[in-house]
């Protein structure tokens, strides 16, 4: 990359050393680099995704807390910075994830046995619920993707959720549709798709696998353990499912039961999911 001249309207090759300075951030030097012909001064360190960042030693570190059940706030207590760093890490790291994640999936052989479901969390408030549409490859328990989307309450919330924040629209059919169009090209045609009874499965399966071969199982009761997601059954034919979402309740923070830290944003929850997600698959599944 310091072969050229990394300006679109000079992309020269006519470059010459220009010596090398020391960075703070790391404690390395790092080679510099001059165009002899339109005199910009460059160095290995503008091709690199953390360009300008003043504290990239602790990328790593705030990229496992956040994915052991670590909130953003005793992530900054511990690493000894501002809650608004971690804030930008986040953002930083789940845009680097999203695109390791990518190159990963596309690398894999195509899914065999594809299982999917909700997790539902909240955001702000219980009167304010989201839907988290996951599919798992059921062999694995590998993730291949997510949705979140807005739902509206139900059960005894859903009066109070109307009185104090007005109807809320159900964003979860087109989640869904979403979700399975992003994995399509990582799962085999005749493959088999397993899910509960929703109703709103069906449809959305014929449509986006008309060759795969779709079973549907009735949901159980939740256990103690696992976080509530794991069911009482002898046999859970969802269990790679199922126990996924124990994990994302485990290890995320903000999906615990009983927590009082939770999502404002749902752009943080999609980039908080993000980076589990590629915890999960290239660490967690691969110690």
């Amino acid at each position: 990359m310091l072969s050229r001249c990394p300006n679109p309207l000079c992309n020269s090759s006519s470059v010459i050393k220009n010596g090398a300075y020391f960075r703070p951030s790391d404690g390395k030097w790092v080679k510099r680099v001059k165009c002899k012909a339109c005199k910009l001064h460059f160095s290995a360190a503008t091709f690199q995704k953390p360009y300008r960042q003043h504290k990239r030693r602790i990328n790593a570190q705030v990229f496992k807390l956040l994915c052991s059940g670590v909130s953003m706030r005793r992530t900054a207590l511990l690493l000894n910075i501002h809650r608004i760093t971690v804030s930008r890490k986040l953002a930083f790291l789940a845009k680097v994830s999203r695109e390791r994640q990518e190159r990963f999936l596309a690398s894999l052989p195509k899914v065999q046995h594809l299982q999917v479901d909700d997790l539902i969390t909240l955001e702000h408030s219980k009167c304010k619920p989201l839907a988290v549409s996951l599919a798992v490859e059921h062999e694995t328990r590998r993730l291949l993707g997510f949705e979140v989307s807005r739902i509206p309450a139900s059960g005894p919330l859903a009066e109070i959720s109307r009185r104090k924040y007005g109807r809320r629209p159900n964003h979860r059919p087109r989640a869904l549709q979403r979700l399975l169009q992003r994995v399509r090209p990582l799962v085999e045609e005749n493959a088999s798709i397993s899910s509960d009874e929703d109703p709103l499965y069906p449809p959305l399966v014929k449509r986006n696998f008309p060759k795969a071969v779709h079973h549907r199982y009735p949901g159980g009761r939740g256990c103690v353990t696992g976080q509530g997601e794991l069911k009482k059954l002898r046999f859970d034919p969802l269990f790679s499912l199922n126990h996924t979402c124990a994990m994302l309740r485990a290890n995320i923070n903000r999906l615990f039961r009983r927590t009082w830290c939770t999502t404002k944003k749902m752009a943080c929850l999609e980039q908080h999911l993000t980076l589990y997600m590629d915890f999960h698959n290239t660490v967690l599944l691969n110690p």
